[in-house]
This record gives C-alpha cells, sequence and structure tokens, in this order.
C-alpha cells in the first residue's frame, strides 16, 4: 500500500501503516487545539516578560511590570500591625466594662478570642466552651471563684491547682477513700446532694436516707459548701443546689466524687499566655456568659 493512498470511507489519506487490516489515517490537527496551544504559547511568553520569572546569575528577571511579592507582603503586614496596633493599645489600657460595651472592638475581641480559646482552652472546655466531663460549662455555669470579668481573669492567670505560686487551690476530701465515712453513710449523701437541685425526689423509700444525708451534710461538708449548700467562692466550692455538675450528676458519678474527692487543675495561664491575650481571652469568656444568659444557657 502506498502513502498516498486515500481512505474512501473517511476521505482522508493514509499513512501506509497497516496492522491485521487495520489502516493508519492522516488525520491534521484538530483546528481548536491549534487555537488553544498557540494561545497559550503567546500567554506564557508574554507572562514571563511582564511577570518576574527566570533567573540568571545571582538574580533573577523582575518583570516589566515590577512585580515584588515579597515587597507587597511586606507592606501588608505593615499595614496589618499598625492596624493591630491600634486595638491593642485600647485593649491594653481601656477597662473591661468600657471594652465589652464598645461594639467596634468586641467583634475583634470575638475573633481574636476565639483562636485564642480554641488554641488554649478547648482540649478541655469544648469549641464552644460547654464543658466535658471534669471541666466546666464556662459559658453558663456558676464560677467557683467568681464570673466577675477580673476574678476571671486571676483564675485564668494563676491556675486551679497549678504551677503559679498564687494559683487558687481546690481539692474535695476523699471522704470513702481515706475512711472517713463508710459506704452506707456514702450513699445516704448522695441521696441528699441529689435532691437538693431536684435529682431526687423525697419520697416514703428514700425519706430515711435524705435526712441521714442531711446531718451527715452538716457533720463534713458545710464548712465548703456552706450551710444552704450554695458553696463558697473563697474556698472554690461548688453550689450543689444548681443543675450544673462538673463530673456528672447520675448516682455513680455523685458516689464518686464523694468517695474519692475531686482535685481539677487548670493551667496557670500567666506562665504561657502574655497579659493582653489574657485580657482577651477574659473578655471572651465574659461576652460568652452574656450571650449564653441572654439566650438561656443550660447545666451539664
Amino acid at each position: 500500500m502506498s502513502v498516498g493512498e486515500r481512505d474512501p470511507v473517511t476521505g482522508h489519506m493514509t499513512t501506509g501503516h497497516e496492522w491485521n487490516g487495520i489502516k493508519e489515517l492522516h488525520t491534521p490537527v484538530p483546528k481548536p487545539v491549534w487555537f488553544f496551544l498557540i494561545a497559550f504559547t503567546l500567554f506564557g511568553v508574554i507572562w514571563v516578560l511582564l511577570m518576574p520569572s527566570f533567573p540568571y546569575g545571582t538574580g533573577y528577571f523582575k518583570g516589566w511590570l515590577g512585580v515584588d511579592q515579597k515587597q507587597t507582603l511586606a507592606e501588608r503586614l505593615q499595614e496589618g500591625s499598625a492596624d493591630r496596633a491600634a486595638w491593642v493599645a485600647r485593649i491594653e489600657s481601656e477597662d473591661f466594662a468600657t471594652i465589652l460595651k464598645d461594639a467596634d472592638l468586641m467583634p475583634i475581641v470575638r475573633e481574636t478570642g476565639h483562636t485564642l480559646f480554641g488554641d488554649n482552652c478547648a482540649a478541655c472546655h469544648g469549641i464552644g466552651g460547654t464543658g466535658n466531663s471534669g471541666y466546666p460549662n464556662l459559658g453558663a455555669a456558676p464560677m467557683l471563684w467568681g464570673d466577675d470579668p477580673q476574678t476571671i481573669a486571676e483564675t485564668i492567670t494563676v491556675g486551679i491547682n497549678g504551677d503559679d505560686p498564687q494559683t487558687r487551690v481546690s481539692q474535695m476530701l476523699a471522704f470513702g477513700r481515706d475512711q472517713m465515712l463508710e459506704r452506707p453513710a456514702i450513699l445516704q449523701l448522695v441521696t441528699y446532694v441529689r435532691s437538693l437541685s431536684g435529682l431526687e425526689e423525697r419520697t416514703a423509700e428514700n425519706a430515711a436516707a435524705i435526712d441521714a444525708g442531711r446531718e451527715l451534710f452538716a457533720q463534713n461538708c458545710v464548712s465548703c459548701h456552706g450551710e444552704d449548700a450554695k458553696g463558697q467562692k473563697d474556698v472554690g466550692a461548688p453550689d450543689l443546689t444548681d443543675h450544673f455538675w462538673t463530673y456528672g450528676s447520675g448516682r455513680e458519678a455523685v458516689y464518686q466524687s464523694i468517695y474519692g474527692g475531686r482535685q481539677g487543675h487548670m493551667p496557670s495561664w500567666g506562665l504561657r499566655l502574655s497579659p493582653l491575650d489574657i485580657k482577651i481571652l477574659t473578655l471572651y469568656i465574659t461576652d460568652l456568659r452574656e450571650q449564653r444568659r441572654a439566650t438561656g444557657g443550660s447545666g451539664t
């Protein structure tokens, strides 16, 4: 077969190659393909000439437009630093109440505080601050030492049972493990404590346990939790009459708290974070609590 043979079906010339009776056609490259090849080649040449591109010696071709991404980035970082310096100075100098009412500063506090909280606090307290088992709900639960901004800032700074010399110290005695109370007495205390928040209603079956638990509470617990069981902020003892339970409200969880005691830990963030970061975190948590209060936070 000759190269110049024309295929009778398609009308294309053949190449002269044949495999088992199948002839190879000599078909031209489609015009759209040529168009895009030429267009993108021209685009590449123009781009190389206009923009920084190939290196040579100790430098590189800077392009006819003189675009310098490094300089552009440096300028943007400088602008960002100037903007940051303005609001940083205001947060550092103004008091908590003023900042919390400032419609310009609070969006910055929420954005920056969300990042700080996610990086440092969310592992224990959850992304939304709703708490986990053993870690309190920061958005809604009463805070052991108080929830005014100054107190929150101090708690964040020194921590709880942390490494700071001024750390807050909080510990619940292990009444069972240290053999201060027998199991039957602990079970009575469990029934009474759960009844304080309405988790167990007084019935004929548990009336005796509640009465006995009340006596045991007066003998062993009021020095920290108070006679009304509403806790005492000066020692970080929680309110036992509300619906917030750091370690769980089930009978087994309450039993374990009384039997083995509790000694939670919060890092002394003043040894890790700057005063500015701690102030922003304080504002973020305070704002979070105000928002939850407005929408009605729930216990855990």
